[in-house]
């Protein structure tokens, strides 16, 4: 994992324009009001999977320590909250989508950008490549 060119990654999706409509590009896909970018990728072997989303939590945890001192202590967000809440509010997005990929994320207002920066390890989908994830959005967390 190369944290400088993560945080590198992070700090373009804080000045990178949000598009109309969604839109993939580069290793990352964007949609009115969001991007979110992968930072490392599994590329599938079922066998090791626990073990690697074990090595992107603790690379999702590397990052913390960079991005608090940037922005502040954050305490971990439930993705299993959030998702549960779907089904009686109406979560905006892309919140609700990340609820579907994610456990914890860590979340920061991006402090002079307008935006809000979550990190996570998507894996939820078990028929999917795990995935050290950052997002960014002009829409608070729920």
């Amino acid at each position: 994992m190369n944290i400088a060119r993560h945080i590198a990654l992070i700090d373009e999706l804080c000045l990178r324009p949000f598009g109309a409509e969604h839109s993939p590009w580069e290793a990352a896909e964007g949609g009115p009001g969001y991007h979110v970018v992968v930072l490392e990728r599994s590329h599938g072997d079922c066998a090791t999977r626990a073990a690697t989303v074990e090595q992107f939590e603790k690379y999702r945890d590397a990052l913390y320590d960079p991005l608090a001192a940037r922005w502040g202590d954050s305490p971990p967000w439930s993705g299993q909250t959030t998702l549960l809440r779907t089904e009686h509010e109406d979560i905006p997005a892309p919140w609700a989508s990340l609820s579907a990929r994610v456990r914890v994320a860590y979340v920061w207002e991006a402090v002079g950008t307008g935006r809000w920066v979550a990190v996570a390890v998507a894996d939820r989908d078990e028929a999917d490549d795990v995935k050290l994830i950052a997002m960014s959005t002009e829409t608070a967390p729920p």
